[in-house]
């Protein structure tokens, strides 16, 4: 399909696409936009339609394949001026390579071997990306993200490198009752806390499945998703600092609970 050319930042679909970058704009339209090419890229190749491409004369010779795999993805491909791509960047420095995407709805299966990452009420966009990233780096099976901040906010999608288009995400209002459920199948849910009763993460011996749970960077887990979890872990902290934000806990809490099935060192 021959692509459209716009030059103008008032353009209807521009003005569209734009709106998406607000919470209020991707709850109405059930799209969101997504910047970059390897972003836009990782969405077309992991199923989420396409409407459309919005990419620079430059980001289309620059990033080629990126460029010929989404358009081949896309319902509609757009060569616009360098300024109306400030108008959709959300960043400082722009490629000039946008696609507006639809959500999808979750393809979730349970695996109760597996490990994943439930999030209650993270509220920061960098934390929830830089979590999913840690979570598929070392082998999560899936995220389960109860409340909190938008997954389809462009600060997210960017600090996940794409782990948010890529892992299976499930979003839920009933955090307590899918612990709950991950229990009758035999997984144990294991909520990271700074309490007295919580056991050094090092210390805990999980087998099978397990859920971890990170709470709010502000309050924590809340009492009803603490109440449903099996296991209370602490990460050991000598230094001064009381505390660790949630993407740096996160990391530490799922290396540890994955140590044992990453696998011997290599020292060929």
């Amino acid at each position: 399909m021959t692509p459209k050319f716009i030059t103008s930042r008032a353009n209807p679909a521009v003005k569209e696409a734009a709106r998406l970058l607000t919470p209020g704009g991707r709850k109405k339209t059930g799209r969101f936009l997504l910047e970059g090419a390897r972003l836009c890229a990782d969405a077309a190749a992991n199923g989420f339609p396409l409407k459309t491409l919005f990419v620079t004369e430059r980001a289309k010779e620059q990033y080629a394949r990126e460029y010929d795999l989404c358009t081949d993805a896309a319902e509609e491909t757009c060569l616009i001026d360098p300024s109306v791509a400030e108008k959709l960047s959300d960043v400082g420095s722009t490629q000039g390579f946008f696609a507006v995407a639809e959500k999808r709805e979750a393809i979730f299966t349970l695996d109760p071997d597996g490990l994943y990452v439930l999030t209650d009420r993270v509220q920061n966009p960098d934390n929830l990306g830089a979590l999913s990233r840690t979570a598929e780096a070392l082998g999560a099976a899936g995220l389960i993200l109860a409340g909190g901040c938008d997954l389809y906010t462009p600060k997210a999608l960017r600090a996940s490198m794409g782990a948010l288009l890529r892992l299976p995400v499930l979003q839920t209002d009933d955090a307590p009752g899918f612990l709950h459920g991950c229990r009758e199948r035999g997984m144990r849910a294991v909520a990271a806390v700074l309490d007295p009763a919580a056991v050094d993460i090092r210390a805990l011996s999980l087998p099978g499945g397990r859920v971890l749970v990170i709470g709010n960077e502000g309050a924590g887990v809340s009492d009803e998703v603490k109440a449903a979890c099996t296991d209370l872990a602490l990460i050991p902290m000598p230094g001064r600092a009381e505390s660790l934000n949630a993407a740096a806990a996160a990391a530490i809490l799922i290396w540890e609970l994955q140590r044992g099935r990453i696998g011997p060192v290599n020292h060929e």
